[in-house]
């Protein structure tokens, strides 16, 4: 009887090894895992019970709004389920060192814009074929005003930062810290009226403010979906940027090696085509599988692919320029030019060119993301032996680039050069207008072809900027434009005592020189 009942047992025991490790490990029960996820998977809800009972794993979402831009606790998630972890491996490389991932499905960041909008856009560029450029031309004019989602806490929003800026610099390649030494994007951001701190919280804004904006920055599916949705007066025209997009191809990272089994079957169930059409269906985002036919919504090529920043310094710059989106900045800019005798003939046409560019007048990618913007106030001082004009606006439209014009285009010249008075005279401007507004962005331009001849002396401008209110020494920088005969060595020593950079346009033009100063401040 002993023999018979130790045999019975030793089945028993075998019996339950084997019902046990056919089942994962817990019996019938699913395997369980805990998932970090963006506020952008929540639409894939419906194919998870689907999931779980094809492949014995069920996953725990938890969807947070800063799930982009966190780094994940290794502690209490085994998956994270994003839509980019570009941002999480540039900030953490050691953290994401080796981390499986596998990309379930693409969607580039895109514009959408009102049909009449889009038409007048259309109409003023040769091809029809919009540009980030002619976004931030339309933007600056108040011709466009969009939607954007808080790039300092959404996917889509840092993506469509990403992309602006890389069309911005022009090199066609990764974002490097001198391509965002000075920021181009201030007459793109003043276009900004709506935003939220995730994506699908933008599409619900701007589908409950659509009087509000013209157009909206996000994920192509985004809006595709919400042009489907019936809540739109008119469907947004889906712009895909001829100068490129960043693309989002929502990565499944394992952070917990010990789950790869159970990784591993949901990676390989996500990228079987069935399933990738059963995505493509509920999301409207692109298959990763090219075996899948797409949607005809989806067959229009992304074209070019913008390359994510491989620098922390590049993004932290980008996010601290462009602040909180939902607050208005307000901005001046003080130009301070020399009109001594030397400046006639070529030179003075050279600086009016320089100011119509600015205006307005340069069809260039460069000159769009660069041009004077709505709501930015500006002040033209023309000096010679001392200040013989001084003309200040507030761009509203037109109307207001022609008043500067016309204070670059007349006046007569002076006898003399008084760099440093000038320079002097800008700063007690400065001083009055951050006294006004302790939050104005200040920031002077300084550009002669000649050396101080008259006036203050550079020491004695030091001793005057040094008694100058600190807020003012901090925070209000001078940008010198080194053209002609000027002493470059000495408006270095200025820039660099001021928190500005010189540019030497005596290799290039002044308009090269004032475009890359702009959004210095």
């Amino acid at each position: 009887m002993r023999r018979r009942a130790g045999l019975l047992a030793l089945c028993l025991v075998l019996v339950t090894s084997l019902v046990t490790a056919c089942s994962g490990g817990d019996g019938d029960d699913p395997v369980r895992l805990r998932v970090l996820a963006g506020p952008d998977l929540a639409v894939l809800t419906p194919l998870l019970d689907e999931l779980r009972e094809e492949t014995g794993v069920d996953l725990r979402m938890e969807h947070r709004p800063d799930a982009e831009t966190r780094n994940p606790d290794r502690a209490r998630y085994d998956l994270a389920w994003l839509s980019s972890d570009s941002y999480l491996r540039l900030t953490d490389k050691n953290a994401t060192r080796g981390l499986q991932r596998t990309p379930t499905m693409t969607s580039p960041v895109v514009i959408g814009l009102k049909p009449e909008v889009a038409r007048q856009l259309r109409a003023r560029v040769p091809g029809g074929r919009l540009t980030w450029a002619d976004i931030a031309d339309a933007a600056a004019t108040g011709g466009v005003r969009f939607g954007m989602a808080d790039p300092r806490h959404a996917g889509s929003g840092l993506a469509a930062l990403v992309g602006v800026a890389t069309a911005a610099a022009g090199t066609g390649a990764a974002l490097r810290p001198e391509d965002v030494s000075c920021d181009r994007l201030r007459g793109f951001r003043s276009g900004q009226t709506l935003t939220a701190d995730t994506g699908p919280a933008l599409v619900d804004s701007y589908a409950d403010h659509q009087g509000e904006a013209d157009a909206l920055i996000t994920y192509e599916s985004d809006l595709l979906a919400l042009n489907a949705s019936g809540r739109l007066d008119d469907p947004l025209e889906v712009v895909r940027p001829q100068d490129g997009m960043v693309l989002a191809d929502f990565p499944l990272l394992l952070l917990n090696p010990a789950r790869r089994t159970a990784y591993d079957k949901v990676t390989q169930w996500l990228r079987r085509d069935s399933v990738q059409r059963q995505i493509m269906r509920h999301t409207l985002r692109r298959p990763v599988n090219t075996t899948v036919t797409r949607d005809a919504r989806l067959r229009e090529p992304v074209g070019n692919a913008l390359f994510y920043p491989d620098r922390p310094a590049v993004v932290e710059t980008l996010l601290t320029d462009y602040g909180d989106p939902d607050r208005r900045t307000t901005s001046q800019v003080v130009f301070l030019l020399d009109f001594s005798g030397s400046m006639r003939g070529a030179r003075m046409a050279a600086l009016r060119e320089a100011f119509a560019g600015l205006s307005g007048a340069d069809p260039s990618a460069s000159g769009k993301f660069t041009r004077f913007h709505r709501g930015e106030r500006l002040t033209v001082v023309r000096f010679g032996g001392r200040v013989l004009g001084e003309k200040t606006v507030t761009v509203t439209g037109p109307k207001d680039l022609d008043a500067l014009a016309d204070t670059v285009a007349r006046g007569g010249y002076g006898d003399a050069t008084a760099v440093w008075s000038a320079l002097d005279h800008g700063y007690r401007a400065a001083a009055r207008a951050r006294a006004a507004d302790p939050d104005r962005s200040v920031s002077l331009v300084l550009m002669t072809d000649g050396e101080n001849n008259a006036g203050l002396t550079y020491t004695e401008f030091v001793r005057r900027h040094d008694a100058l209110p600190a807020a003012v020494r901090a925070a209000v920088p001078t940008y010198p434009v080194h053209f002609g005969e000027a002493d470059a060595g000495a408006l270095r020593r200025a820039a660099e005592r001021t928190g500005g950079r010189m540019v030497d346009a005596s290799g290039s033009s002044l308009s090269e020189a004032f475009k890359e100063i702009r959004g210095c401040h």
